[in-house]
């Protein structure tokens, strides 16, 4: 697997007043986004189906937990990107919306303190690059095809 991530913080310090502060890494655009492929602002890789979270993305391999069209998305999916700190997490669906998403999966997000989005892909995208713009902590998991 590999992981495109840097570390969800960077530090300024002003050693003439003797302060510093940690401020968060701001989540990646989705560059772009056609049938069967993503690119992630940031990142040199091509993507198929992805998770973004602020500061990084990697490919989203469905075999990892055992996803299928159905049931779909399930909490196992989404606990990498809920685990960084986002506010918001936004679900693409599919071109043709033929990825489920379960009651369980919506309700896992909403209990850990997340708004979440469940949208066909494109419109997905156009939201999660809208909240990115407002500078939200928004995190991601993209599906490209069906």
């Amino acid at each position: 697997m590999i992981v495109i991530s840097a570390v969800c913080a960077f530090t300024i310090r002003d050693p003439k007043n003797n302060i510093s502060a940690q401020l968060p890494m701001a989540s990646p655009k989705i560059a772009s986004l056609s049938w069967g492929q993503m690119k992630v602002q940031g990142s040199t890789l091509t993507y198929k189906d992805c998770k973004v979270w602020p500061g990084g993305s990697r490919a989203w391999d469905w075999r990892e937990t055992g996803t299928e069209h159905s049931p779909g998305v399930q909490p196992a999916d989404v606990k990498e990107v809920a685990e960084k700190g986002v506010q918001t997490l936004v679900i693409g669906r599919g071109m043709s919306e033929a990825l489920k998403v379960p009651p369980s999966t919506v309700e896992y997000l909403r209990k850990q303190g997340i708004d979440v989005r469940v949208l066909q892909t494109e419109k997905a995208v156009e939201e999660y690059n809208a909240l990115v713009a407002q500078g939200v902590r928004v995190g991601g998991v993209f599906h490209s095809t069906c």
